[in-house]
């Protein structure tokens, strides 16, 4: 397993409804896309704005999870190649809900980009 470039925190974008759904059953095993893969995508504060741009542009209704991935089970976290060779965490199986350590709404603004909050340690500028 590759080492992951920071402890920092991870982050996953997710409907709304899906993480409420996830709550009451303790666990939230991905997205449509995610369940299809095989695994549940995350990227690093640096990497997420690109995410959103591109695999969730114009969504509304989506929630920030900010996960802290010491929490994760052992074994389930895996860093890999991705989008133009960054490495990715990927986790392999369901995400225990209290390992989301920051759940907050992500709005679109008034051009239909995502607002991401400024505490999480998200680079801001977002690499585009």
């Amino acid at each position: 397993m590759d080492e992951p470039p920071s402890k920092d925190l991870i982050f996953h974008m997710c409907r709304a409804d899906e993480w409420w759904q996830a709550e009451a059953r303790g666990a939230y095993g991905g997205s449509s896309q995610d369940i299809l893969d095989g695994f549940i995508h995350f990227s690093t504060g640096s990497q997420v704005m690109e995410s959103a741009a591109k695999h969730r542009a114009g969504q509304s209704d989506l929630l920030l999870l900010g996960v802290d991935p010491e929490r994760l089970p052992a074994g389930t976290l895996k860093w890999e190649p991705s989008r133009g060779g960054q490495l990715f965490p990927h986790l392999y199986g369901p995400l225990p809900i209290d390992c989301a350590v920051h759940v907050a709404p992500l709005p679109l603004n008034e051009n239909g980009r995502h607002v991401f909050p400024d505490n999480l340690g998200i680079d801001l500028r977002g690499g585009l």
